[in-house]
């Protein structure tokens, strides 16, 4: 059975020494020395399977005696031009607060794995600098092997790093905490990280560093530039047709037709588009030749004739939700899933793609070893109970957010 994502003993005072003792013989066991194995063992000890495996994909590439990471002598530029520059500079006076008060360095990459801030104790910022855990440091894991930022940045969810569970001795008196930034896209723009020495650990640090995550990607989408010119669909969870960020008035089953449209961009027949708008109602052809006509003027000529389909694409949440499923991409699909699509509408067509959607992105969830992935999704489908009952099996036991999805699980069964 694999073991637990999360080192569930760093928490706690009495037993730490001993299992940094039992991570150090792993340690020399599968990956210290000339002759350490490119193919790890089926038995890692208590090393846990997550950080085996990125053992395993930095054990090609770092050598674990190495003493620093490597860098760039300057990351002005990179700073400069990150997202991340104006919202950590903002909160900066926070985060040097809480780094200096409980003994712990903050540390800001970029989606590269660059160190491009730091702040926070003193005494570790010199032992960060020892191993160029500073700014112009690239700690990705091709470069430094396992680490809190790396690990963050390949698994895309917030880790802990504990002594040697770091693949560099030289990081072995450390303990990490880190979470991954996401911009409003739903792509990682980097990484913010809590660092200090292994006999600090306390698992209310990673409660820290969720909560000053949150605080910067709302900020980064605060900051999200005004929508792009164009038109825009949305229609999960609302109805709603945007020109250069403006609203265009439309009757709901004109928003309907339109986003039918967009999810098929082969089009329809008149009689398809009729029988997916009307079904098996006795509705003529004229009717629904009217709705594409206010349409096609709605969208500047953009729906052909003879097939009903858009001849130029109409920007819509719906289709890159869709691409987002299908693309593996769960964290952006959330981002996206705002509810179902035109919850108000009870056209054929639309109900048939309602269901898809839900159900392709709730069985996506199902099959997520993340917990965010479970607890984010259900926010938006509070009377779901597995989603809820999926969440509370996947964080650990001490996670704050379990208080949230307890309270979700016990409404649901209530309704």
């Amino acid at each position: 059975m694999d073991k637990p994502n999360e080192p569930a003993r760093i928490g706690r005072g009495d037993e730490l020494d001993g299992y940094r003792v039992e991570l150090e013989k792993d340690w020399h066991r599968l990956a210290a020395g000339p002759a350490r194995p490119l193919r790890l063992p089926e038995d890692t000890g208590a090393v846990r399977s997550q950080v085996a495996a990125s053992w395993q994909r930095s054990l090609p590439t770092v050598d674990p005696s190495r003493t620093e990471a490597p860098g760039f002598n300057n990351v002005s530029d990179r700073w400069s031009e990150s997202p991340l520059r104006r919202p950590i500079t903002e909160m900066a006076g926070h985060l040097r607060g809480i780094a200096e008060d409980s003994g712990y360095l903050a540390v800001v990459s970029d989606e590269s794995g660059t160190i491009l801030w730091t702040a926070g104790d003193r005494a570790l910022r010199r032992q960060g600098e020892a191993v160029n855990f500073a700014p112009g440091g690239v700690w990705d894991e091709s470069h430094m092997g396992t680490n809190g930022l790396s690990l963050a940045l390949h698994d895309d969810r917030a880790v802990t790093v504990f002594s040697a569970e770091h693949l560099v001795a030289a990081l072995h008196g450390w303990v990490c905490y880190s979470a991954p930034i996401h911009g409003p896209d739903g792509r990682q723009v980097g990484v913010l990280d809590l660092s200090s020495t292994w006999e600090r650990s306390h698992p209310m640090v990673m409660t820290s560093v969720r909560a000053l995550v949150t605080a910067v990607e709302t900020m980064l989408r605060a900051e999200a530039p005004a929508p792009a010119p164009g038109v825009r669909l949305e229609c999960l969870g609302t109805a709603r047709l945007l020109r250069d960020g403006r609203p265009v008035p439309l009757p709901p089953r004109q928003l309907a037709i339109l986003a039918l449209l967009t999810l098929e961009p082969d089009g329809y027949t008149p009689e398809q588009l009729q029988a997916a708008v009307y079904g098996d109602r006795a509705i003529s052809l004229s009717t629904l030749k009217s709705d594409v006509s206010h349409l096609r003027r709605a969208t500047r000529g953009e729906i052909a004739n003879r097939r009903y389909m858009l001849t130029a694409p109409i920007a819509c949440d719906a289709v890159e939700l869709l691409a987002a499923i299908e693309g593996g991409d769960l964290t952006s699909a959330l981002w996206l899933y705002r509810g179902p699509l035109l919850p108000g509408s009870d056209l054929p067509g639309v109900e048939q793609w309602r269901d898809h959607l839900d159900v392709g992105i709730r069985n996506a969830v199902l099959a997520s070893d993340r917990p965010e992935h479970a607890v984010a999704f259900g926010q938006r489908c509070p009377g779901d109970v597995e989603i809820h009952e999926h969440a509370l099996a996947l964080l650990p036991p001490d996670d704050v957010r379990r208080a949230v999805v307890s309270a979700r699980l016990f409404t649901a069964n209530r309704s």
